[in-house]
């Protein structure tokens, strides 16, 4: 338990450590995270400094950065093995996986109809999902119903930030069996106030399933980590929700 008068950044209470990160823009090059595999490894390093376990790195996958999966594995297995000879500081090295980022968009839809497999994140049955931030997709609900006729289990990327979202529409999503990721960033305030109220509330009520950083780049990497923003509750909440 901590002080309730202070307010704590994530790396004092420790939470990477022994963790898992489950989003990240890592795999360089690809969209509109990291730029370079120098970039990419700074971030690690950081990640490395606090004890994170494992790292997962989901590119986004939608019409308007349509990669292509065999392009992805490719990439990931380059940086992997560069990775792998990079020396640590610290003496400790992350478990590195690939998954992915889909946008619930005519794409994502296409490729689920033709039933290829998938780039999963953190287990072989989740697949990471989002919407636009303003509005969702009209067919939202079937979507997510085609998700599971598959076999997967959807897990929806950074509820918080999504403005068309009222209370209602997460307890409804949430008991029809969706899985919710926080991205630890809106608990900093970084998208608004709005989106750090929301993933409280989500979090005080035991909605999300596991977080992620959503990492794009070393500066707010670090930010996320440095800022003294979670009370006592949210700390001990945010511990528990350790995976």
């Amino acid at each position: 338990m901590f002080f309730f008068s202070k307010k704590y950044s994530i790396a004092e209470i420790g939470l990477l450590e022994g963790g898992t990160d489950c989003h990240s823009h890592l795999l360089w090059g690809v969209d509109d995270g990291v730029h370079t595999a120098e970039d990419a490894l700074s971030c690690l390093q950081l990640m490395e400094q606090q004890g994170l376990k494992t790292q997962w790195f989901t590119p986004h996958i939608m019409e308007d950065v349509p990669n292509k999966v065999e392009h992805l594995k490719t990439r990931f297995a380059e940086f992997e093995e560069q990775y792998a000879r990079e020396e640590s500081p610290t003496g400790h090295k992350i478990q590195l996986h690939l998954g992915a980022e889909y946008m619930m968009d005519g794409l994502f839809t296409e490729l689920l109809s033709q039933g290829e497999p998938l780039l999963t994140t953190y287990d072989k049955e989740t697949l990471l999902v989002e919407t636009s931030t303003i509005f969702p997709p009209l067919n939202m609900d079937s979507i997510l119903e085609q998700i599971k006729a598959k076999g997967y289990r959807p897990m929806l990327a950074h509820p918080e930030r999504y403005l068309y979202m009222k209370k209602e529409d997460y307890k409804a999503l949430y008991y029809k069996g969706t899985l919710f990721q926080l991205n630890l960033a809106s608990l900093t305030g970084a998208y608004g106030p709005m989106e750090r109220d929301k993933a409280k509330w989500l979090l005080e009520n035991n909605m999300y399933y596991i977080y992620g950083t959503d990492t794009h780049r070393l500066s707010q990497l670090k930010s996320i980590s440095q800022s003294k923003c979670l009370r006592s509750k949210t700390a001990d909440l945010l511990l528990n929700l350790k995976a």
